[in-house]
């Protein structure tokens, strides 16, 4: 008696799954990316972003690490005027290129190695941040932990829906005339999609940042001139002691 209703069930079962099959919808998988993007992605690397910011206003990064870490994580190369910083480029890069151009070999071979190069800069960041005077909380840690992480999490997504770019990209990209080309995307995003991403990125990543960079690079150049400062009245002092001496030994010679 058991093992007939067992086989009726299965082949219920069975029925009810080609049924869902044949009457649902196809999934599109470059909606999915882009859904993937904005929603998921991009807020996910403004708000750790935003805290990592505010961790380091509260620990004065311009009077420790300085410009050096400010410029790998837009976070103050001591005494140094503003540059774009690598790590916010070593993902901002990758991202654009993937809202405006199909994924294929080539995009994914920028996005692992945008991944790859994140994660060293990443290492040196917090080396740069260890060995400064600056105060590295662990929260602050934790935070820098999911910025991390936040690249391999989305390339491994992209490379699950993309499964069939990714063989592509394992045999080379042959018998496929666009893997080594970037191909517009067949649905680009509007106009006013693309201006309210530009205006995301601008309030959460570059203002912050740019903030940080300018407050280091000030507070470098009054070390600076404190520092000429201290050497010029080091010379004075040494020229004035030499001339007392001079003064005294003329004096003797007298």
């Amino acid at each position: 008696m058991v093992l007939p209703q067992a086989l009726t069930e299965l082949t219920k079962r069975r029925d009810q799954a080609a049924e869902i099959s044949a009457t649902s919808h196809s999934v599109d998988v470059a909606e999915v990316t882009t859904r993937y993007l904005l929603y998921g992605l991009l807020p996910s690397w403004f708000v750790p972003g935003l805290a990592d910011w505010m961790m380091h206003r509260r620990t004065r990064i311009e009077e420790t690490a300085g410009t050096k870490e400010s410029l790998i994580l837009s976070h103050c190369l001591k005494d140094v005027g503003g540059a774009p910083t690598l790590m916010m480029a070593e993902v901002g890069v990758p991202i654009a290129l993937t809202l405006r151009y199909e994924i294929n070999p080539l995009l994914l071979s920028v996005q692992l190695a945008g991944t790859a190069v994140h994660e060293a800069t990443a290492l040196w960041d917090v080396r740069t941040a260890v060995k400064s005077d600056r105060e590295v909380k662990p929260v602050e840690q934790h935070i820098h932990s999911f910025l991390e992480s936040l690249p391999f999490g989305a390339l491994t997504a992209l490379m699950c829906l993309h499964h069939d770019q990714v063989k592509s990209l394992l045999r080379g990209g042959r018998s496929d005339p666009d893997a080594w080309r970037f191909v517009p995307r067949r649905r680009p995003l509007s106009p006013g999609c693309l201006a309210g991403i530009g205006v995301a990125i601008g309030t959460c990543v570059l203002l912050p940042y740019g903030e940080e960079l300018l407050r280091c690079a000030r507070a470098g150049r009054g070390r600076r001139r404190a520092e000429k400062a201290a050497e010029k009245a080091a010379e004075k002092k040494a020229q004035m002691k030499a001339q007392m001496k001079a003064q005294m030994k003329a004096e003797k010679g007298d």
